[in-house]
């Protein structure tokens, strides 16, 4: 599986957030469909396809004429790069899908590039919020599962068809088919159409349909109708398969081969939806699950709900575009698309096919996991599909049961006894495909690893050389060196400075929390240590919270500016903590209590000044309040006007009294320092930092 590198990544990533009324996911017929008729409505549209190009399986089917042209796909194409309001992103691939619609998608911008641009990032991650969401992410080929089914040149028989008609590559010269689904006719006929022999098509199914046998005796293609492939054999590859009667399995034949197409069916890709905890209902007639109820503002469109067939998937796209469109209030056009040369049909599903041979069939290409280990599971106790998955590794890790998950619950199925919706599907989990931690990360690396939150008043602090500490995700000045100063000397002149004169200090990265309603002296006194039912407006208190363990949460001062509004402070690095703590039980403990918290932390900038001359300096800038020692006493908070500008002004300090802390909206907080540095500058006041 690899292994994890220990260098440091040498790319670098971004990343960037998009808004759009809809987003089609997959750019195959049903999704191209969508794009269009939602694009044409006036919608903006965001189409993300995984591939290089757009298409999806019509990249493989050069040989359709859509709307009598052959240049259907060339033709849709260009009409949606010439739409203003359309953007289509190829080699995207949608990883997850979150609440509220919003998607997380990952470009690769330059593995494809021989020599990208100097600085060019490698990833782009996504995220975006669609208004409504088309999911036309097609379905997979099923592989079937029968003895030797892991063999080199043992492939999917949609795989062959799209080397030859994509990539002009045969994927052998003698060439078998086995298949429980009529798509694998048209494989075998495109490859023999080519000059490919064809050893045989092995068909599990009895009754065939009669215009695929026309179809296979025209090209002089034998039909092994009722049969099933019991081994291969072949040194390195692939280099013959025997068949058998299912109703006759000793009754073999051995027929040389150099590739084994086979074909189980196709199960819908339904991860994305799954993200969204939407529900799968068990469709008994394709034997697969198909979506369900839904949990967000999307709908399924194409093979990814279960259609087959380039027709019916065209005009499933449209269908999905105009209930995207009506739901946030446009008007899509109806439209049909016709196609010459579509295949049409059905098929059978098989847990695994008969075994006597007791050799290797396997479900789990990736993990190594066979049938027998399955039922190995089960008779070990397994009950649980989830069980079974982590017992056997079954659609683990980064398949997350893509190719296996509905043969793997057919066989457990069978092997309990039970119907396949009784046993049930396992959870799929983003991200969809694998994707880098770096295009998860984007810039969020090294010196941008976390955001570095700045007070309104660092710019200050910056240029009069202050040396900063992080303290949580703020930058702090820790202290102000003056002529060389180490720390230890700096730190000691800063302390003489404030005990002897005055010192201002930027307390703004405290956690600040309003606590409001008629219940909210109830609830502190409840959460805190200390008594607030009795604490009179106008006053402050101390405050210490503690968990149910009894060990200190955090701690601050509480000031009480109305009989039911108070203003908590708290620790900088556990505002988060807090306040996330009080809504947990407000919400789930006391959701009687008629109390509302805001965040205020960045709303208000909070200014320390202390020392024996604090009031001196600060008495002739306050109006509207006497902030004498008898009218304004320690621990006292009220609303008044500082330097001009709206106040709450506390007195009280935590470095000892003579103090206040000073708090203004957040964008006046730079001018309230410099203000004060300019009155205290007759005082000889002092910046100090976190160390001091």
């Amino acid at each position: 599986l690899g292994r994890a590198p220990d260098g440091p990544d040498p790319d670098t990533y971004t990343s960037r957030y998009h808004h759009t009324d809809i987003l089609v996911v997959g750019g195959g017929p049903a999704g191209l469909a969508a794009a269009l008729a939602a694009g044409e409505a006036g919608a903006s549209v965001l189409l993300v396809d995984e591939g290089a190009e757009l298409g999806g399986a019509l990249l493989s089917e050069p040989r359709l004429a859509i709307d009598g042209t052959s240049t259907f796909l060339e033709d849709t194409a260009s009409r949606l790069a010439a739409m203003d309001n359309v953007r289509v992103l190829t080699r995207t691939t949608a990883i997850g899908y979150d609440h509220q619609n919003i998607l997380a998608c990952v470009e690769r911008l330059t593995d494809h590039l021989a020599t990208p641009p100097d600085g060019a990032p490698r990833e782009r991650l996504w995220r975006v919020r669609a208004r409504h969401v088309v999911l036309a992410q097609g379905a997979l080929e099923k592989p079937l599962v029968f003895n030797g089914n892991d063999r080199p040149g043992v492939m999917l028989a949609s795989a062959a068809v799209t080397y030859l008609e994509r990539y002009g590559v045969l994927v052998g010269r003698e060439v078998a088919v086995f298949t429980a689904h009529d798509s694998a006719y048209g494989a075998a006929f495109a490859l023999a159409d080519a000059g490919v022999g064809i050893a045989a098509i092995i068909d599990t199914r009895d009754s065939v349909d009669p215009a695929l046998l026309e179809g296979a005796a025209a090209r002089g293609l034998e039909v092994m109708a009722g049969h099933t492939v019991l081994e291969t054999k072949g040194r390195l590859r692939i280099a013959s398969v025997t068949a058998a009667p299912i109703k006759a399995l000793q009754a073999t034949r051995r027929l040389a081969c150099d590739a084994l197409l086979m074909s189980g069916g196709f199960t819908p890709s339904l991860h994305l939806f799954s993200h969204t905890k939407g529900s799968l209902h068990w469709d008994e007639a394709s034997r697969t699950y198909l979506p369900g109820d839904k949990t967000e503002a999307c709908e399924i469109a194409g093979a990814g709900r279960g259609l087959w067939g380039i027709a019916p998937c065209l005009d499933d796209g449209v269908r999905g575009a105009g209930e995207a469109l009506a739901a946030i209030g446009l008007e899509g056009r109806a439209k049909t698309h016709t196609v010459e040369g579509d295949w049409t049909g059905t098929g059978t599903s098989h847990a695994d096919l008969p075994n006597p041979q007791k050799g290797r069939a396997f479900i789990d290409f990736q993990n190594d996991v066979t049938a027998k280990d399955i039922r190995l599971a089960v008779r070990e106790g397994m009950r649980s599909i989830e069980h079974v998955k982590r017992y056997t590794t079954n659609g683990m890790a980064t398949d997350q049961g893509k190719m296996s998950n509905i043969n793997g619950l057919m066989v457990a199925a069978e092997a309990l006894g039970k119907a396949p919706p009784e046993v049930g599907l396992t959870t799929f989990r983003p991200p969809f495909t694998p994707t880098t931690f770096g295009a998860v990360a984007a810039t969020r690396r090294g010196a941008t690893f976390e955001v570095t939150r700045k007070t309104p008043i660092d710019p200050w602090a910056e240029t009069n050389g202050a040396v900063f500490e992080p303290v949580s995700l703020w930058r702090r000045a820790r202290y102000f060196p003056k002529d060389g100063e180490d720390m230890d000397a700096a730190v000691r002149r800063e302390c003489a400075a404030t005990r002897k004169s005055a010192g201002v200090f930027d307390a703004s990265t405290l956690g600040k929390i309003e606590v409001v309603g008629p219940d909210a002296a109830e609830f502190l006194n409840r959460l805190y240590t200390n008594p607030f039912l009795k604490l009179a407006p106008g006053r402050c208190r101390y405050g210490v919270l503690l968990g149910e363990d009894g060990f200190i949460r955090d701690d601050g001062v509480i000031g009480r500016l109305e009989e039911n509004r108070f203003h908590v402070t708290t620790t900088t690095g556990g505002a988060p903590r807090v306040l996330t703590m009080m809504e947990d039980y407000l919400q789930t403990e006391w959701p009687d209590l008629k109390v509302w918290l805001t965040s205020t932390t960045e709303e208000w900038a909070t200014i320390a000044l202390n020392g024996p001359n604090a009031r001196r300096i600060l008495a002739p800038l306050v109006e509207g309040l006497d902030i004498s020692p008898a009218n304004f006493p320690h621990m006292s908070v009220a609303r008044c006007t500082v330097a001009g500008l709206p106040a709450r002004l506390f007195r009280m300090s935590f470095t000892g009294e003579l103090g206040f802390e000073i708090n203004v909206k957040a964008d006046q907080g730079l001018l309230l320092w410099e203000r004060l540095m300019d009155a205290g500058a007759p005082h000889k006041i002092c910046p100090y930092g976190t160390e001091t």
